[in-house]
């Protein structure tokens, strides 16, 4: 979507997006800056961060991995300082390098993973309540965790990616029932992603001994037979961040054109 046909619905709002270098992150930062909002990103990959500094105008790229509890300390601070609040907590961070089926997975591979995918997701809400709380006008704001379809449709060659994605979605639901029994108008959402044609799934295609075939395979998951494009899935981060879903807490959203709805059938 051209950013001149998107609104200014985030204007002054303050965001931070974890793993915005690459992939749905990336197109995160690139969104919900161009609908208003001041967007803080984290992420290891400082090469690929300046190239989407220089595609969201404005946007302000901090290296910090999510399992780093110290660090979370320091770059909150930053954004208090600088801003005095925070609106929109995009929980966006996740790996899967190491996993395997139950059987096989190490257990530093299985920490790795649960330390990014489960850890690091519980740190930023943590720390990203603890300052929308003390917002000027008392405590607001949104979070959304990026979960994946595979919370409800476990695989059993990725183990611990499986089970963390199940993970967080309960702790966005935990999450948000904590913010609304203590009378915070702070909001807590998952979305579960199927599969997004983001570069990394391009270059899987692309390296693939048929690569049209290795495509036809990943279109053929979902019931629409096609994958989902980045711009859609931010669309929905984009919507849960705004005051338009100000009722919508403790939802689990799923964007996989179907594929978990049920059977393909026979």
């Amino acid at each position: 979507m051209r950013e001149s046909a998107l609104s200014k619905r985030l204007d002054g709002k303050v965001a931070l997006v974890t793993g915005g270098t690459t992939g749905i992150g990336a197109g995160a930062v690139k969104r919900l800056a161009a609908e208003g909002a001041i967007v803080y990103f984290t992420g290891s990959n400082e090469s690929a961060a300046g190239d989407v500094c220089a595609s969201a105008p404005g946007a302000i790229f901090k290296p910090h991995r999510v399992q780093d509890e110290a660090g979370w300390t320091q770059l909150m601070a930053e954004i208090r300082r600088d801003h005095g609040r925070l609106d929109i907590a995009f929980a966006n961070a996740g790996m899967e390098a190491g996993d395997g089926s139950v059987e096989d997975i190490s257990l530093d591979g299985w920490n790795a993973i649960v330390g990014v995918n489960q850890t690091g997701v519980m740190l930023t809400l943590q720390h990203a309540i603890r300052v929308m709380r003390d917002n000027p006008e008392g405590p607001t704001g949104s979070i959304i965790v990026n979960s994946s379809m595979n919370a409800l449709r476990a695989m059993g060659n990725f183990v611990a990616y499986s089970v963390t994605k199940a993970a967080v979605v309960a702790l966005a639901k935990s999450a948000a029932v904590h913010c609304g029994n203590q009378g915070y108008r702070i909001r807590v959402n998952a979305i579960l992603p199927g599969v997004v044609e983001t570069d990394l799934i391009r270059g899987v295609i692309d390296r693939a001994p048929d690569p049209a075939a290795a495509r036809r395979q990943f279109e053929g998951m979902a019931p629409m037979k096609r994958m989902a494009q980045v711009e859609e899935v931010t669309g929905l981060v984009a919507f849960l961040a705004s005051d338009e879903a100000a009722f919508i807490s403790g939802g689990e959203y799923v964007i996989d054109g179907a594929t978990t709805a049920g059977t393909m059938g026979v």
